[in-house]
């Protein structure tokens, strides 16, 4: 028995989310579905995270246990051919049989991408979120500054959520500009649900001058949902990159 840890890239445009379902198209349905082609074994993955219907991943991770003899190095091509186009393996690599995807994960990096042109761009206009109206990036940086950190994220997680507790740690958040393309990074322990998408629809707030850049640390410490902006649209949210011990590493 084998433990298999695998890279994969995704468009979220017609996916219902990551996780599988009774109801509509996943990233882990196709997934689990192709290595049942490939090795005749009916599995069901690890990822490292959910991603929402509609959010992209260009660094998703998952493990699975595999009984297959097929050589480590012919993963990623043998389950690309039976994969559909939305979806891409990067890399296959052993890991130790204790490797758990999500459990193992020490950091997380996502991107949001607001398109500030006076016209949206119509070439990957699928992931980026069109917003004509002036921003003010310097505001928005200095706002999300107060998320740097450990914190309790309440105010900035879905009252649907269902974890035991809210508290997570921000290590980095800044944001980058890109001719009329503003991109948001923000690199955490691990995120709530929706916690990305309600943090940058209340900077969004903030770049429009609705809130001053200090309201976000009253918000944060408000645990409150309420008193956030919206839910950020998620065509313009990607996975960008998981990360794990040296010791399980590609």
């Amino acid at each position: 028995m084998r433990n298999l840890c695998v890279k994969v890239s995704y468009d979220g445009t017609d996916f219902s989310g990551f996780q599988a379902q009774p109801y509509g198209r996943t990233v882990q349905g196709e997934l689990e579905e192709a290595i049942r082609k490939l090795s005749g074994e009916t599995i069901m993955i690890i990822g490292s995270g959910r991603t929402d219907a509609g959010v992209h991943a260009q660094g998703q991770i998952f493990n699975f246990f595999t009984e297959s003899r097929i050589p480590t190095e012919r993963w990623a091509i043998a389950l690309n051919t039976r994969l559909p186009k939305d979806i891409v393996v990067l890399e296959v690599f052993d890991v130790p049989v204790h490797f758990h995807a999500r459990k193992s994960a020490k950091r997380k990096t996502y991107r949001y991408t607001i398109d500030n042109g006076k016209f949206p761009d119509v070439f990957g206009r699928q992931f980026r979120f069109f917003h004509p109206a002036p921003l003010d990036a310097d505001a928005m940086q200095e706002g999300i500054v107060h998320l740097i950190g450990e914190h309790d994220f309440t105010s900035f997680t879905s009252i649907h959520s269902t974890k035991p507790h809210h508290i997570r740690t921000i290590y980095e958040a800044y944001f980058v500009r890109e001719g009329q393309f503003i991109h948001l990074y923000v690199s955490g322990n691990g995120f709530l649900y929706n916690m990305v998408r309600i943090i940058m629809g209340t900077l969004l707030w903030v770049g429009q001058g609705k809130l001053a850049p200090n309201d976000i640390k009253t918000i944060l410490e408000g645990r409150n949902r309420a008193l956030a902006g919206p839910t950020a649209m998620p065509h313009g949210l990607m996975l960008m990159d998981v990360e794990y011990p040296d010791e399980v590493q590609a």
